[in-house]
């Protein structure tokens, strides 16, 4: 089993202040690296040797290249990696001023989904036999309405002016006619209904009265 590089116990954890940061670059400059392992204790730092190794080689040395890759660093990186595949620290030793630690933080955030979208496989750098294909765009379904008035054809701007006129023309010709129109309204009460019983003793009576003045008494003739 391999030995811890220190004892655990004692140790400084988390973000590293300014005055650690300051011993640690005193103490290569004038000792160089050396051995991770004895260095915290040599510098009068209160940290790991890994630690230590980490933050000189990724923030504080000084030959360390900031900003954006370019894309001659882009291509080497891709060549060395179908070359030596995940060996980031290899690969960074050809790349100066690049960490091991950056180099593989920029392939799979950039790198790698690049060549998936060109069709390459970013294991063993070759051509998929099977291309993705871009997916279908989802498209709402859209109501009958509206598909009727997109399948309308526009009309022109004559067009419109003809059918304004046209509207105009017809509400004056209603417009006329409605003026012209001179009604004479009466309101008219409905008859009072009648009695068909009445109507018809008064019927019977009227005939009987006319009957008895028509009527002449027989005259009696007697012979002797």
């Amino acid at each position: 089993m391999r030995k811890p590089c220190c004892d655990k116990q004692g140790t400084n954890k988390g973000a590293w202040s300014k005055q650690e940061d300051q011993k640690l670059i005193d103490y290569i400059r004038t000792h160089g690296e050396g051995c991770w392992r004895s260095l915290p204790k040599a510098a009068g730092l209160h940290r790991c040797g890994k630690s230590c190794r980490l933050r000189w080689i990724n923030y504080l040395r000084p030959d360390i290249k900031r900003g954006n890759f370019a894309q001659d660093e882009e291509d080497l990186i891709i060549k060395l990696h179908a070359l030596l595949g995940n060996r980031w620290s290899l690969i960074a030793g050809r790349l100066p001023g690049r960490t091991d630690n950056e180099v593989k933080n920029y392939w799979n955030s950039h790198i790698k989904r690049k060549l998936i979208k060109l069709g390459i496989d970013p294991n063993n750098h070759k051509l998929n036999q099977y291309p993705l294909r871009p997916q279908p765009q989802h498209v709402s379904p859209s109501s009958p309405a509206s598909l009727n008035v997109a399948r309308k054809p526009r009309r022109s701007s004559a067009d419109k002016d003809r059918v304004s006129d046209a509207a105009s023309c017809l509400e004056d010709e209603r417009s006329g006619r409605v003026s012209k129109l001179d009604l004479d309204l009466t309101i008219a009460f409905p008859p009072t209904p009648t009695n068909h019983h009445e109507e018809k003793q008064q019927n019977t009576a009227s005939i009987m009265t006319s009957e008895e003045e028509n009527y002449t008494a027989p005259t009696l003739l007697l012979f002797r």
